[in-house]
């Protein structure tokens, strides 16, 4: 059965999902959130969320308003959970929505899922992918906030680290989901070992055993994980700012000429968004932004050559941090895109000393690499920069050497050298940022 039938049947087999309810047990070190989901007639799941305590200065929590930001919290995690039946009905127990939220969560839900719509071969409209109802009873909350300080997700990349390098001398604190060797590593070489705030989230086991079962499966938006919770860490830390390092590039598509976008929740249409749901639902004054989305992934490649510290410790392979020692796979667009991005300043003996092999001479990687020049139909799905600036690397590099590996050689001998557009001084002025964060990302350019 191909994938868009077996969709068709288990939304008619399984026609309801329900979010039941969430559950808050603080305990003397953390904060454990526990979520109940129900389909009916197939299984039920509880995942679960562990705030470790450390870092949390807030001691004038409100009730009510902390519940509020769990129960959002649960209708982020559940899409881990309904994309394996698809159910069009979701009828929520746990809490209120009005219509425009509804409507919201929706649109998040749909372009969220949008790669695993495509790979799965459904195409359907967002009107009709999920209808929503809420059962749960209305609570107006009233809170007084004034945070301080700036919370930035670290993720163990390159991204994250050039963040926390151009705000080291800010009140920072540093939020980790998952934490384990390169995020740990990398906030602590940049001197926040003390104050990072760590969370673990728990998937429910049952659904890895669906997925091998051949239920649905695909790609969902952890970035929308990421946005709630470290909301919820940002309240719960006494926090102004809520700092990503998301640059320009994320909000191209991955599958040319559609929405489709391996990143949707690293666009700045997503951060706009969340900024507007939190401000009309949360009221309280805390700012969601990427310092980076002014620029593009070749300067911050450029700012991060220069970072030497960071060096060996950084990871961005997603194959490689599902290994106990998280490594670069070399084998994944991740892996060559971070390699291609790091070359014009980096190659040769220096990236070799981080991946441990030239990727530029493995031929294998060749379908990757015209991939990420966008001489495919799709771009890799996976966090890589745009077509140009790809380009625009590996010609700056061809221009250095005298002598090219099979790769580089393999473009001068297909396609022009793409050189017009200088990404050295590319400024993106559709941002989020304001004038004081402005400035000193216009200063690291200008001094690189």
């Amino acid at each position: 059965m191909d994938n868009y039938n077996k969709f068709l049947n288990l939304r008619k087999k399984y026609p309801t999902f329900i979010y039941e309810k969430y559950e808050i047990i603080e305990k003397e070190n953390t904060y454990e959130l526990l979520f109940f989901f129900n389909i009916p007639n197939l299984t039920t799941f509880t995942p679960k969320i562990i705030i470790n305590k450390n870092n949390l200065t807030n001691n004038n929590i409100n009730q009510n308003f902390l519940n509020n930001l769990v129960f959002n919290i649960g209708l982020i995690e559940l899409i881990s959970y309904i994309k394996c039946t698809c159910s069009p009905n979701i009828i929520i127990k746990a809490g209120y929505l009005d219509n425009n939220q509804i409507n919201w969560f929706k649109k998040l839900y749909y372009n969220g899922l949008g790669e695993f719509l495509y790979r799965n071969n459904i195409n359907i409209k967002q009107s009709e992918l999920f209808n929503i109802t809420t059962q749960g009873k209305k609570i107006n909350i009233k809170e007084k906030y004034n945070g301080t300080g700036n919370l930035i997700p670290v993720g163990g990349g390159k991204d994250s680290c050039v963040t926390l390098e151009l705000l080291k001398k800010q009140n920072n604190t540093c939020f980790i989901i998952n934490p384990k060797g390169a995020n740990i590593e990398c906030a602590k070489s940049a001197g926040y070992e003390q104050k990072t705030i760590t969370i673990n989230r728990i998937l429910d086991k049952k659904i890895i055993e669906l997925n091998n079962q051949g239920y649905l499966n695909g790609h969902t938006p952890f970035s929308a994980i990421v946005a709630f919770t470290s909301y919820l860490c940002a309240y719960l830390s006494n926090q102004k700012y809520i700092i990503l390092s998301n640059e320009d590039s994320a909000n191209e598509s991955t599958v040319l000429n559609t929405n489709i976008n391996h990143q949707y929740s690293k666009t700045l249409e997503f951060e706009n968004d969340f900024n507007e749901y939190t401000k009309k639902y949360f009221k309280i004054n805390i700012k969601y932004f990427s310092l980076l989305r002014p620029l593009t992934e070749f300067q911050i490649g450029m700012l991060f050559s220069k970072m030497n510290k960071y060096h060996h410790i950084f990871r961005s392979c997603n194959l490689g941090s599902k290994n106990n020692n998280w490594n670069w796979c070399c084998e994944c667009p991740k892996c060559l895109f971070v390699y291609i991005i790091l070359s014009p300043f980096l190659y040769k003996e220096q990236l070799i000393n981080i991946f441990n092999k030239d990727l530029y001479e493995d031929k294998t990687l060749l379908p990757t690499f015209i991939e990420l020049l966008g001489y495919s139909k799709t771009k890799p799905f996976e966090c890589v920069g745009t077509y140009e600036e790809v380009r625009y690397a590996v010609s700056l590099l061809i221009q250095k050497l005298n002598k090219l590996p099979y790769l580089l050689q393999y473009y001068k001998d297909n396609y022009p050298m793409y050189l017009e557009e200088n990404f050295k001084t590319k400024y993106n002025h559709n941002n989020n940022l304001e004038p004081q964060f402005e400035q000193i990302v216009k200063d690291a350019i200008n001094n690189a």
